[in-house]
């Protein structure tokens, strides 16, 4: 018999489709976040050279290594065009993942409410459910094309009972990028209510279109509000590495610290060193990426240009329709396994209004060769 935190929360879609597409070379790979592109070469090295040295064979320091925690400072600071933060600000973390249930549990308490996008990262909301908060969302809509925030659905959804809101930049799965427009007013709630953000940058330069980053911490006042999450694993293709950090205000980052060792103790000592690596590394290779995944977005868009879809405009994927097309996410995602072999992730419980009717098309993992099959293995499984 489960307990009652677990109550609600489903598990994941997203291995049961990579277990059912198994090793068929066949199958295009579109069902999770994973890329084909190689990390930074330098962070390689790193961890090879890292092994068997007593410094990265050590639980110590446990919020992560000093050298590491400065690089994300600095790495902050030139976004925001401020020195607001220092290394003391920092927890390094195992991923983003564990960064997003520290900040939870550090910032809210049981019953306590959490607002956050519809659609948003499915992981996402199921931690807000385990530390014992709600979560409410609050939906994306399509406008010309693109997917816009209900800015009068996110104000009318704030109450006492608010205590922070969590949002994804770009967000996944769909791939929307919030506007000037959006970004003010969620920092306008957050200043006038005195509510948290916790901002998951996870991917906050995977951005298309000639768009710039935006870093909420830079809005006079949201500087003691802020708590950005970031992670090596997009950006840098470092996924197997696992180091993630929190940025928070020095109020509250003993809070986050206090919970992270609890929680992992420490992130991998090995893994550490090649985020140093990679950080200080001039020629990480982005660059050259996000060319290549917007190349890869850009075939989808063309393959599918007759289906129903809103291009991403930052990420990894965007979302595909199926309930224009008649089916369900769940049918979907069996069909286009079972006749086109597309791997896809049906989008049951990552939101409320924005939910089953979708599948996932993750673009970050095929080659545009391959991509280039897109439309006669949906034409064929779906029609």
């Amino acid at each position: 018999m489960s307990v009652n935190r677990l109550k609600g929360i489903p598990g994941f879609s997203i291995d049961q489709v990579a277990r059912e597409a198994g090793n068929d070379p066949e199958v295009l790979r579109m069902e999770n976040l994973d890329t084909d592109l190689d990390p930074p070469f330098s962070a390689i090295l790193a961890t090879k050279s890292a092994i068997g040295e007593d410094a990265d064979n050590s639980y110590l320091p446990f919020i992560g290594k000093d050298a590491l925690r400065t690089l994300v400072a600095e790495r902050i600071n030139r976004t925001i065009k401020q020195e607001l933060y220092e290394n003391k600000d920092v927890v390094i973390t195992c991923g983003a993942t564990e960064a997003m249930l520290d900040a939870l549990l550090a910032t809210t308490d049981p019953g306590d409410e959490v607002l956050l996008t519809d659609p948003t990262y499915v992981g996402m909301i199921q931690r807000v459910r385990l530390v014992g908060a709600k979560p409410k969302l609050v939906p994306f809509y399509r406008f010309m094309d693109t997917w816009r925030l209900d800015i009068e659905q996110l104000r009318m959804a704030v109450t006492d009972s608010t205590k922070a809101l969590f949002i994804m930049n770009p967000s996944m799965p769909s791939g929307a990028v919030l506007n000037q427009m959006e970004w003010a007013a969620i920092t306008d709630i957050c200043r006038e209510r005195n509510i948290y953000l916790i901002y998951n940058a996870a991917m906050e330069r995977i951005l298309y279109d000639g768009q710039t980053v935006f870093q909420p911490a830079s809005i006079p006042g949201m500087e003691d509000l802020t708590i950005t999450i970031g992670s090596m694993s997009k950006e840098y293709r470092m996924i197997g590495w696992r180091v993630g950090w929190v940025v928070a205000p020095k109020h509250l980052i003993s809070d986050i610290a206090r919970v992270h060792i609890y929680n992992t103790v420490t992130a991998t000592g090995i893994a550490q060193s090649g985020a140093i690596a990679a950080l200080s590394d001039q020629k990480d290779g982005f660059i050259n990426c996000l060319a290549e995944w917007g190349s890869r977005r850009d075939m989808i868009n063309n393959q599918l240009k007759d289906y129903p879809m809103i291009s991403a405009a930052g990420g990894w994927s965007q979302l595909l329709d199926v309930g224009q097309m008649g089916y369900d996410g769940t049918t979907a995602s069996k069909l286009l396994l079972e006749k086109g072999k597309i791997a896809a992730t049906p989008m049951t419980h990552w939101g409320e209004q924005n939910s089953k009717q979708f599948v996932r098309l993750v673009f970050s993992n095929e080659p545009v060769k391959r991509l280039s099959t897109l439309r006669n293995r949906v034409k064929l499984a779906l029609g």
